[in-house]
C-alpha cells in the first residue's frame, strides 16, 4: 500500500532567488571580454584617452609616443590591439598612421554595460 504524504506550503529559501531576466549570451560575453581586455591595460586606456582628447578625436602615432613615454613600435602595438577591439580606426597618410575613435564605439560599450547590469544594486566597500 502506498501512503501519500501531505503537501506542505513553505516560503522559498531567500538565498535561492529565481532568475528574473536573461543573462548575457556566451558569445556576447566573449566579445565584451575581448573589448574589456583591450582597455584593461593602463597604457592602452591612456592611449584611447589621448586619442579622444585630440581635436576631432584623431591623433597621429607620432603625437602619442611622448605622452606615454614609449617607443613608436610599442605604441603602434597597443594601438593595433585597440583597432582590433573595434575602438579605434587607422588610416595612413604618407608614412604616418592616424588613429581615430570609431564613432559610437564607446557609447555602444557603455550601453552594453549599462543594459547588462541594469538594476544590479550598488554595494559599498566595507
Amino acid at each position: 500500500m502506498v501512503s501519500l504524504l501531505p503537501i506542505v506550503e513553505t516560503d522559498p529559501d531567500p538565498s535561492c532567488v529565481p532568475v528574473a531576466r536573461d543573462a548575457m549570451p556566451v558569445q556576447d560575453a566573449v566579445a565584451l571580454a575581448a573589448t574589456l581586455k583591450a582597455i584593461a591595460e593602463p597604457t592602452r586606456l591612456r592611449l584611447l584617452s589621448l586619442v579622444a582628447a585630440h581635436d576631432g578625436a584623431e591623433a597621429c602615432v607620432c603625437d602619442l609616443t611622448e605622452p606615454v613615454n614609449l617607443s613608436q613600435p610599442t605604441v603602434s602595438h597597443h594601438l593595433k590591439i585597440l583597432v582590433e577591439a573595434g575602438l579605434l580606426s587607422r588610416t595612413r597618410r604618407g608614412s604616418w598612421a592616424f588613429y581615430a575613435i570609431v564613432p559610437g564605439a564607446l557609447e555602444r560599450l557603455s550601453d552594453v554595460l549599462r543594459s547588462t547590469f541594469a538594476g544590479v544594486p550598488a554595494t559599498g566597500a566595507a
